[in-house]
């Protein structure tokens, strides 16, 4: 178990990952560590772009979305305090493979992709940590390609605040109409729809993008169960890191 982290560390724990390193590998990488904001809608990575930064959130999320013939679009994975953005310059890819959108304003560690290159291949801390992260985004996003095929949209729908609910630890937060039509691959019209059948039932209150999920426990009934599966791979990728 890490000792209690010197000062110039400590702003760095709000991450999960960074937190479950232990205190003198996080020391090392502290000169390639930067504290910055990142603002909604702030576009971090198109399919393609080279890699230039890593990103570590503190309270911030980041939406991950597949992208087909430049213009349709389906969430594969949403990235918050427990993870990172820029996983697959650990596994030797120079390229993103997914458009990074910061859903929520905040405050993220940052390092240079090359820095954290060189950090990866000489921390074995590290790497057992990113393999486990890697392995759980990636049955993160066969999930939701599962869920996009064979579940209703409503279940999706319940689905996705949840993963957002759990991600922010908050029952209020702000998505957009067109976000969420984004992140579900649908046209507006149907997350319209959707998000009025789950106010009607009295799980949610939804006006102007503000949410407020005021039945959890229903609102998980109405899901699928791919949210269970998915909240219980994005748990266990930290947790098991070090065991």
């Amino acid at each position: 178990m890490n000792h209690a982290a010197p000062p110039m560390l400590a702003e760095h724990h709000a991450n999960q990952l960074l937190a479950a390193l232990p205190v003198e590998e996080l020391a090392h990488m502290l000169p390639a560590l930067e504290q910055v904001q990142l603002d909604i809608g702030m576009v971090l990575s198109h399919p393609g772009d080279l890699i230039h930064s890593i990103y570590f959130p503190h309270d911030c999320l980041i939406s991950l979305l597949g992208v087909a013939e430049g213009r349709m679009t389906l969430e594969v994975g949403l990235v918050g305090r427990e993870g990172m953005l820029g996983t697959t310059v650990a596994l030797g890819h120079e390229t993103s493979q997914v458009r990074a959108i910061v859903q929520r304003a905040g405050n993220a560690s940052r390092m240079d992709a090359v820095a954290f290159r060189a950090e990866f291949a000489r921390n074995p801390s590290l790497q057992r940590m990113l393999y486990r992260y890697t392995d759980s985004l990636l049955a993160q996003a066969m999930q939701i390609a599962v869920c996009s095929r064979f579940h209703v949209l409503e279940a999706r729908l319940a689905r996705s605040l949840l993963i957002t609910r759990d991600r922010l630890q908050s029952d209020k937060f702000h998505l957009t109409h067109e976000f969420l039509a984004h992140a579900l691959g649908v046209r507006r019209v149907g997350v319209t729809k959707a998000a009025s059948a789950l106010q009607q039932q009295g799980l949610i209150i939804y006006s102007r993008g503000n949410i407020e999920i005021i039945d959890p426990d229903g609102l998980a009934a109405a899901s699928c169960t791919c949210y269970q599966i998915v909240k219980e791979a994005g748990a266990n990728a930290v947790a098991s890191a070090f065991q």
